[in-house]
């Protein structure tokens, strides 16, 4: 009997069929990753001279939406 050793070349091809495969997965997923949009800003108001710069905005909608029970 003789001890014959693996064929390199075959395992070699494996090994980059692999990664290639990998690869091209990787290519092909990337795209589709959504970018996030971003929000639109909200205009600046000027704070009032005399105090009570308080005004209902989307930022305190959502507060008020997750105090509710």
């Amino acid at each position: 009997m003789q001890n014959r050793q693996p064929n390199s070349s075959r395992r070699s091809f494996f090994a980059g069929a692999a990664t290639v495969g990998a690869a091209a997965a990787a290519v092909v997923a990337i795209p589709h990753v959504a970018t996030p949009v971003a929000a639109e800003p909200e205009a600046v108001r000027q704070p009032p001279e005399k105090g009570g710069g308080y005004h209902l905005s989307a930022h305190v909608k959502h507060y008020y939406k997750t105090t509710q029970l």
